[in-house]
């Protein structure tokens, strides 16, 4: 081996001098007290509308799912049924044929019961004869009809001579001017509908022989004068009083569901810790999180609010902006405790236990399907500190009643709702920090 080979090899062996020592840059008076890094957060909404981009038909699905839920909420919820069938035993008729049926107009007291029935097919009421009251009342019981109509022979003398003799009146021309109605009441929204319809249809027909007989319609109505609603229709509807909270949950859950999924995925798929090991802290994943998903809840939002207000036409009163911060803001409150079952739930089934249990007990006891007064006195209290509680109430009352944000009512659902949203922001965060594994 040459010389000048054993000098390089004892010069390689030879040991190097130390480098100096690396310097620190200072750290300014900003970077004590600042929360989040720029380029911490940019790399991860960017990270996270890339996931968006690459998965283009599961984001058509979560934007599009509000407002196939909406649709169909807004056409099978709150109509009037039609079609309804009802039995009649009419023994002024001769025949059960429903054209033997003589519809008298003008003042005319003959015949008043087919002038009734007419008058009940107008709303929408279908009616059968039959020849005695025993196959009326079993057409019922075999579930083939929703009430029967019995109408005694005299009917039409009986309730002449009625409404003529007042309280003179004998009691058997009382009992022979009644109409005997037995109805299937097993469901409770078509056995009202029909018990009103009954109603209705017989104050109509009263008014109509006194208007035809030159008399004061107002003689056959109950003495009540019903003016016009403070707040609401005069007929009320039931989808404008569950639509408020509709609304409110659908998006409320859509954003449980979206940031929980989004949460375990990168938990899942070891993003998560990924992340933590290079430095970047669990509240800047989170709030990268609520930047992006904010976005997509606000599209889902809108679509909602388009075609509830606009393709439907359902009744707004109050100030549409009101209406777009209120369901904005819950579908932020809904994000965040998405962030909260994300963090407690190790895996997606566990997640789905957590967010469908929740499910069915803040649609019960938020007054959405049903009045809250309504509620056992116990659950009142408990009803009252739910995320969607005064949401709802304050959105049914922007609505219904067009108040604005100086009603305690309206402005306390904001406040509630922007409370949850800390709260379960607290929560998340602190999970984050200190839940192990």
């Amino acid at each position: 081996m040459s010389n000048r080979v054993k000098d390089v090899i004892t010069a390689s062996e030879a040991p190097h001098p130390p480098l100096p020592p690396e310097e620190e840059a200072p750290a300014t008076f900003i970077d004590y007290f600042s929360v989040f890094k720029p380029n911490h957060m940019k790399a991860l909404i960017w990270k996270n509308f890339l996931w968006m981009w690459r998965n283009v038909g599961v984001m058509m699905f979560i934007i599009g799912l509000p407002c196939l839920q909406i649709i169909l909420f807004c056409l099978s919820i709150g109509h009037d049924p039609t079609g309804l069938k009802l039995a009649i035993a009419n023994y002024e008729q001769n025949s059960t044929d429903l054209m033997s049926c003589p519809i008298n107009k003008g003042c005319n007291y003959t015949m008043l019961s087919c002038r009734y029935l007419e008058i009940m097919r107008q709303r929408n009421i279908v009616w059968e004869n039959y020849a005695t009251e025993d196959e009326a009342f079993n057409e019922v019981k075999r579930g083939r009809a929703w009430g029967a109509l019995v109408f005694p022979q005299n009917y039409s003398e009986s309730l002449v001579e009625r409404t003529e003799s007042g309280r003179f009146a004998d009691d058997s021309v009382i009992e022979f001017s009644d109409v005997t109605v037995r109805l299937d009441m097993s469901n409770q929204q078509i056995g009202t509908l029909i018990y009103r319809d009954i109603q209705y249809a017989f104050f109509d027909f009263l008014e109509q022989i006194l208007k035809d007989c030159d008399l004061n319609p107002a003689l056959g109505r109950i003495p009540l004068a019903w003016g016009k609603p403070v707040y609401g229709d005069q007929v009320p509807n039931f989808t404008d009083f569950a639509a408020p909270g509709v609304i409110l949950t659908i998006i409320f859950f859509l954003s449980v569901a979206l940031t929980s999924g989004a949460m375990l995925i990168e938990r899942n798929e070891g993003m998560l810790e990924r992340c933590l090991v290079s430095g970047i802290t669990g509240l800047e994943i989170l709030f990268s999180h609520v930047t992006t998903q904010f976005l997509i809840m606000c599209g889902q939002s809108c679509f909602v609010l388009i075609f509830s207000f606009s393709v439907f036409d359902l009744t707004l009163n109050g100030d549409l902006t009101l209406v777009i911060l209120l369901t904005i803001l819950t579908g932020l409150c809904g994000m965040c405790f998405g962030f909260v079952v994300s963090s407690a739930c190790d895996n997606e089934r566990t997640a789905t236990y957590m967010a469908m249990g929740s499910f069915l007990p803040i649609v019960m006891l938020c007054g959405i399907i049903w009045p809250i007064e309504g509620m056992y006195p116990g659950l009142k209290y408990l009803a009252f500190f739910l995320p969607l509680t005064k949401s709802t109430e304050c959105l049914r009352s922007i609505t219904q009643r067009g108040w604005s944000i100086s009603e305690p009512t309206v402005y306390g659902g904001f406040i509630s709702t922007g409370v949850w949203v800390l709260v379960f922001l607290t929560i998340s965060i602190l999970l984050l920090k200190f839940k192990k594994g």
